[in-house]
Parts: structure tokens; C-alpha cells; sequence
């Protein structure tokens, strides 16, 4: 897809901590050439070390990074650049904050399980596996009514990547 395709999206890949956002993210915009943004990166330091020391956040902690979030968004939809964002996305009013025409967000889903052992051994993240069942109580699903795709994180990230761009490339045909 280039910057002559009709609808240039900005995907927003959520899901709880250890789902594969970043490791995903980073695949697909490599081999699709778009921009790339770690929503992590945007949060302020006092959000990384509420989260470090075990702490969730609470949704006043959220509402500005999820504004920078938006503005990183805006910027690339006004501009017509495809891009990607990592953003855990997971109650609906989040989400509303970001949604746009052009916005797809791709959901990471997979069990407790799946994505508790990944938790335990991803290396120098500031998100303990503590916080999981937190994340997870707080996850709303995606709704009929939002542009969505949603991904099961079974396979390799290489995998999944894959399923996504198949996905996006069939909605942008149709």
C-alpha cells in the first residue's frame, strides 16, 4: 500500500500487556514501510514508575498519554501517511478518544495464559506480570460498530503480522 492508495490507514494495535503489540508493530511496518510509534514511549515518567512499582493506572492517568496518542494519530491521518501505534486501547472510551476514518485498531487476543508466559520472560519492559489480571478485568471488547480486526496471538509474531496485512489488504480491496 503507498501513499496513492485511497484510504491510508493508521493502525492502532492494542491489547494487554504481552500480547505482542511492540514485536508485531515492528514487523508490519517494516515490511509495509510505515511509520512507527511505541505508545509506550509517549507515557509520562510518572505513569512508568506507577506501573513499575505495581500500580495501575487509573483512568486520570491515562486520559493525557492517550491524548498524545491521538495527536500522533491526527498528524499522520491530516498528513495521508500510513503508521502504526502500539496503545493498549482497552475500554471502549479509550478507544473512542482515538478512533478516526482512517483509524483501524487491531486487537491482540489470546488467553491468560498465552500472554501470562509471555510476561514472564520479556526482558527490560516496565510492566510487571502482576498487572495482567488487572488488564484483563479492564479489557472491553471490541464492538460490531468499530473498524476492528481481531487477531488470535497463537501463531509467531511473524505469523500474526502475516494475518494482519492479509486481513487489511482484503478490507482495502473491497
Amino acid at each position: 500500500m503507498t501513499r496513492n492508495d485511497k484510504a491510508i490507514p493508521v493502525l492502532v494495535l492494542m491489547g494487554v500487556s504481552g500480547s505482542g503489540k511492540s514485536t508485531v508493530a515492528g514487523i508490519i511496518a517494516g515490511a509495509m514501510g510505515w511509520d512507527l510509534q511505541e505508545g509506550d514511549a509517549l507515557h509520562p515518567p510518572a505513569n512508568v514508575a506507577k506501573m513499575a512499582s505495581g500500580q495501575p493506572l487509573t483512568d486520570e492517568d491515562r486520559w493525557p498519554w492517550l491524548d498524545l496518542i491521538a495527536a500522533w494519530i491526527k498528524d499522520h491521518t491530516d498528513k495521508g501517511l500510513p503508521g502504526i501505534i502500539t496503545c493498549s486501547a482497552l475500554k471502549r472510551s479509550y478507544r473512542d478518544v482515538l478512533r478516526g476514518d482512517q483509524v483501524v485498531f487491531v486487537h491482540l487476543a489470546g488467553s491468560r495464559e498465552q500472554i501470562g508466559q509471555r510476561l514472564t520472560t520479556r526482558l527490560d519492559h516496565f510492566m510487571p506480570a502482576s498487572l495482567l489480571d488487572t488488564q484483563i478485568s479492564t479489557l472491553e471488547p471490541i464492538e460490531p460498530d468499530e473498524n476492528a480486526i481481531v487477531v488470535d496471538v497463537g501463531g509467531s509474531p511473524t505469523e500474526v503480522a502475516a494475518d494482519i496485512i492479509a486481513q487489511l489488504e482484503r478490507r482495502l480491496e473491497s
